[in-house]
């Protein structure tokens, strides 16, 4: 094996993660931007249902894709602890799109300007928790979970 192929790997799952974040992204910022620019909901709350929605395809992608693991889905191993690391992102992004709703409205601005600002502060709070979530996802919550067998294997084929 070539000795960048670890590297390799790395970036090929790094590109999938961004690309699953983009995803994730895409769906919340819909429904987020839909609930506020027509007042469904207030900015905090369209925060929490963007969230939710966007918070399904990203444990999925995140899983399957960038991860590999096609197995069962543990609830106490992968989605609850998924769900709180979504929950921090939420709380962080919620004070922040409520923050810039509230500081559009001070100054004046509605419609188009106030979806915008909301919009830019929930990516802003996201943003600021993606490389961490990355390493809690590889190192923690999908790490490949090594067997005895396994590691005998590949010490013979080292031998």
């Amino acid at each position: 094996m070539s000795p960048l192929a670890p590297l390799a790997r790395r970036a090929k799952q790094l590109i999938r993660y961004g690309a699953v974040s983009a995803v994730a992204t895409t769906v919340s910022l819909v429904v987020l931007g839909v609930l506020v620019a027509t007042n469904s909901a207030t900015p905090g709350w369209a925060n929490v249902i963007a969230t939710g929605v966007g918070t399904v395809p990203s444990f999925e992608l995140n899983r399957r894709w960038v991860w590999g693991k096609t197995d069962r889905r543990s609830v106490l191993t992968e989605i609850a602890p998924f769900a709180v690391l979504s929950f921090a992102g939420l709380l962080l992004s919620t004070i922040a799109v409520s923050a810039a709703a509230h500081w559009s409205e001070r100054a004046g601005y509605s419609g188009i300007i106030r979806t915008v600002a909301v919009e830019c502060a929930n990516v802003v709070a996201f943003g600021s928790l993606w490389i961490a979530q990355f390493f809690i996802l590889d190192r923690v919550l999908f790490r490949r979970r090594v067997n005895a067998t396994s590691v005998a294997a590949t010490v013979s084929r080292a031998a």
